[in-house]
C-alpha cells in the first residue's frame, strides 16, 4: 500500500513538471487506496477478535476472580453450556458473573455451540441476574459470541422472547451491571447480556448488528466482500467509543490478548475494581434511571442545518 502511495506521489510530481492535468483521476485512485487500507486494518481486528488462541470467558474468570462457583440451569427447560454463570469474589467483594463461553476443541465447541446460546442460556442468565439483585451483588457480564443460535429448536423455545425479556429486565435491574465485550459481540446474542451501567470493549474486540460476512451477502450481494462490509459496519472499539455506545476501551498487548492473557486480565480487573468501588455506592434506583437514559440516547443524531 505504501508503494502505491509512493507511485501516486511520483505521478503528481510528473504532472506538475509536464503540465498534464489528471487530478480528478488521481483523487479517485487515492480514495480507493484509502478505502482498501481501512478495510484491511478493520479486518485485521476482526481476525484478532476471532483468533483461536484468544482468551475466552473462563480464562479471564480464573485469572480475575476468586472461588468461582458455577451455577446451572434455567429452572424451566435445561442448562446451556454456551453461557456460564455463577458466584465469585473480586477482591473480597461478592459478585455474579454471566458470560458467553466458546470451546477450544471440536468436542467442546459442539458442547458449547461455539458460544451461540439457546433460549435457556438467556433464561439462566436472567435467573442469575435476578438472584444478584435480591442479594445486592453486582453483575459482571463477559460477552463473546457471534450471535444467538438461530436453530429450529431455539425458535420453538422462544429465542426472540428470551433476548427481549433480558433487555427489559437488565435495564431495570436494581443492582450494578458492568458489561465487557472480550471478543465478538454479535447482534441480539450479545445484547442479551449487554445492557449495563458501564459497557467496555477490549481493544481488538468487535461489536456489530450483523457479521461482516452476513452484511456482505445481504447488502453487497457478495460474501467475498466481507472486508469492505466490516469497514462499513464501524464495528471496532474506536468506532463504538466515538458513537458513545461504550464507555471505554481496555488495552490489549501488542498483537492481541492471546499474546499475554495475564496482562489483559489485569487490565480488565483494574477497570472492574475501580468502577465497582464507584457505582456500588450509588442508589440502585439512580443507577436504573441513568442506565435507561444512556440506552435511549444511543443512535440519536443532531444534524446541523445550513443557512
Amino acid at each position: 500500500m505504501i508503494k502505491l502511495e509512493d507511485k501516486i506521489q511520483e505521478l503528481k510530481n510528473l504532472m506538475n513538471e509536464s503540465g498534464i492535468e489528471a487530478s480528478d483521476e488521481l483523487s479517485v485512485l487515492e480514495e480507493k487506496i484509502r478505502s482498501q487500507s481501512k478495510s484491511e486494518k478493520v479486518w485485521r481486528q476482526v481476525e484478532l477478535a476471532r483468533h483461536p488462541d484468544r482468551p475466552y470467558s473462563l480464562d479471564y474468570i480464573n485469572r480475575i476472580f476468586d472461588n468461582f462457583i458455577e451455577l446451572h440451569g434455567d429452572r424451566a427447560y435445561g442448562d446451556d453450556p454456551a453461557i456460564v454463570g455463577g458466584l465469585a469474589f473480586l477482591n473480597s467483594r461478592p459478585v455474579t458473573i454471566i458470560a458467553n463461553q466458546k470451546g477450544r476443541t471440536l468436542k467442546e465447541n459442539v458442547l458449547r455451540n461455539h458460544g451461540m446460546a439457546n433460549p435457556e442460556g438467556y433464561r439462566k442468565a436472567l435467573r442469575l441476574a435476578k438472584d444478584a439483585e435480591k442479594f445486592r451483588r453486582p453483575v459482571i457480564t463477559l460477552i463473546d459470541t457471534s450471535g444467538a443460535y438461530p436453530g429450529l429448536g431455539a425458535e420453538e423455545r422462544g429465542i426472540g422472547e428470551a433476548i427481549a425479556r433480558n433487555l427489559m429486565e437488565f435495564s431495570q435491574l436494581l443492582t450494578p451491571v458492568i458489561c465487557i465485550i472480550i471478543g465478538e459481540g454479535g447482534s441480539g446474542g450479545a445484547l442479551g447480556l449487554g445492557v449495563g451501567d458501564k459497557i467496555y470493549m477490549l481493544e481488538n474486540a468487535i461489536y456489530s448488528v450483523i457479521s461482516p460476512e452476513g452484511c456482505a451477502s445481504i447488502l453487497l450481494r457478495d460474501a467475498s466482500k466481507a472486508k469492505d462490509a466490516a469497514a462499513m459496519l464501524r464495528i471496532t472499539s474506536k468506532d463504538l467509543l466515538a458513537f458513545k455506545v461504550i464507555n471505554g476501551i481496555i488495552p490489549e498487548p501488542a498483537g492481541g490478548a492471546h499474546i499475554d492473557p495475564d496482562a489483559t486480565a489485569k487490565s480488565i480487573k483494574d477497570i472492574l475494581v475501580k468502577d465497582l468501588d464507584d457505582i456500588c455506592s450509588r442508589n440502585p434506583s439512580v443507577l436504573v434511571r441513568y442506565r435507561n437514559q444512556k440506552i435511549r440516547t444511543i443512535g440519536h443524531w443532531n444534524e446541523a442545518v445550513g443557512e
